[in-house]
């Protein structure tokens, strides 16, 4: 008797979402934490001829002769992200976004994201799912990974730029593996997304009991045990990225920057260690892009590349957070030794912590089950 070729999958809301878990960022994190694993051990694939690719987007032109096109102002674009994950996830999926910083005049968020999850035999779709918070959460899953490996047991004190989303979820990462942090300084860029997350942390985090505003990045950077840049900002100058001056950063800090940063000269040296979420992404962008691509790509880990074809850093010292995590390279050695690490972001994510959303919602019996066919009308 022949199989059935009926298919049907399950569409999850974003209070769908919620009630499977998606905001379960200790869990989040611990997922992440094996999808580096995997990936190190090459148990993936992405796009992209080297399989590293962060995904394929649509950008506008300056100038088009059809009037309705849209224009290429700040952060538009059109973006598929499509990856496979192996171990106990097996399953491929696609986050597809776009992206306008204008959405936010319009009372939404800069990026509407949805996410597709499908079987890895049948390539049957599995869930369609809102993805904004399955992508927040993951993104700032991977500082606490990399926090869990390479900051300090001890740290107490976190300097932030940019307290939104990112920052808000980074935050709560950091929580979840860094229990003694009782202090944060913050630098933000306006009045309302401060005051937003200052009544999410006072209602999230009681027990951090300091809280600092500060007015420029180098009083979030002195003095702090882990910083990160949370930022958003225009690409193009690297002068205007947000810095890091070596002499700002205190002996055994780790900095985790998921979002646009330069360093100082002093930074580059090679007593500072460089750690990467996944050193073939950033190959693939080094190899996409003109030089320097720093300019194109503000993540410092993209520096690190042009560091190395400008000879001021060999290949072999550039780390990669997997090899850390697969316990085949060191994590923190030291408690004074300075670590920063970049933050890419990579479709593999959204597919392990989707791959977990998706179980969990069919256990629960959560979200609306759709159907696509009972028998396709060709085959």
């Amino acid at each position: 008797m022949s199989a059935s070729t009926k298919i049907d999958f399950i569409y999850l809301s974003e209070p769908d979402m919620i009630k499977a878990g998606v905001t379960d960022m200790p869990a989040c994190v611990d997922t992440m934490e094996e999808m580096f694993g995997l990936l190190y051990h090459g148990d993936y694939r992405m796009a992209g001829a080297n399989s590293d690719s962060h995904g394929a987007m649509v950008t506008f032109p300056e100038s088009s002769p059809f009037p309705d096109m849209p224009k290429p102002t700040a952060d538009r674009r059109f973006m598929a992200m499509p990856a496979y994950l192996g171990g106990r996830f097996r399953t491929a999926g696609m986050k597809w976004y776009g992206s306008n910083i204008a959405n936010r005049e319009k009372g939404l968020p800069r990026s509407i994201l949805t996410f597709i999850l499908n079987d890895a035999d049948t390539s049957a779709p599995l869930a369609f799912m809102s993805a904004n918070l399955l992508s927040a959460y993951r993104t700032g899953a991977i500082p606490g990974v990399g926090a869990r490996h390479l900051a300090r047991k001890d740290s107490k004190v976190v300097g932030l730029v940019g307290p939104g989303v990112m920052g808000k979820t980074t935050l709560m990462a950091l929580m979840a593996v860094c229990p003694q942090i009782d202090t944060i300084k913050i630098k933000a860029r306006g009045k309302a997304s401060l005051d937003s997350f200052l009544s999410w942390l006072g209602e999230t985090f009681p027990q951090i009991v300091n809280v600092e505003v500060v007015d420029t990045v180098e009083a979030v950077v002195r003095g702090a045990d882990i910083v990160t840049y949370c930022n958003s900002g225009e690409t193009g100058d690297p002068s205007k990225y947000p810095i890091v001056k070596r002499e700002w950063v205190k002996p055994g800090a780790f900095l985790v920057m998921p979002a646009s940063c330069q360093m100082d000269e002093a930074m580059e040296h090679g007593d500072i260690r460089k750690v990467v979420d996944n050193t073939g992404l950033y190959e693939c962008w080094f190899e996409e892009l003109p030089k320097p691509a720093h300019v194109h790509v503000p993540l410092i880990g993209v520096r690190f590349l042009d560091m190395i074809a400008e000879g001021k850093m060999t290949k072999e010292q550039l780390e990669d957070l997997g090899k850390i995590v697969a316990g085949e390279a060191p994590g923190r050695k030291n408690d004074d030794e300075i670590i920063i690490m970049s933050v890419g972001g990579m479709p593999v994510e959204d597919v392990a912590w989707g791959t977990v959303i998706y179980r969990n919602a069919i256990e629960r019996g959560i979200g609306v089950r759709l159907n696509l066919w009972d028998v396709p009308v060709l085959r």
